[in-house]
């Protein structure tokens, strides 16, 4: 497993998930409060996120034999 690839899929998958409610206007407190377009960046990054933690566990090609 790839400690940093796992750590930032993390760091990712948080910031879209606090984008996506500032965007919803669920967590107050930015100029992104109420703003969809930040909801549909939240969704992109997390995804993107998400798909970094999956290679991280899963091993990635380098570690295949």
């Amino acid at each position: 497993m790839n400690k940093a690839l796992l750590l930032a899929g993390v760091v990712l998958d948080l910031t879209g998930v606090v984008w996506i409610l500032q965007g919803f206007d669920v967590l107050p407190g930015s100029f992104m409060t109420g703003q969809m377009i930040w909801a549909y960046i939240g969704i992109a990054v997390s995804m993107i996120g998400s798909v970094m933690i999956w290679i991280a566990v899963r091993g990635g090609s380098s570690e295949r034999e």
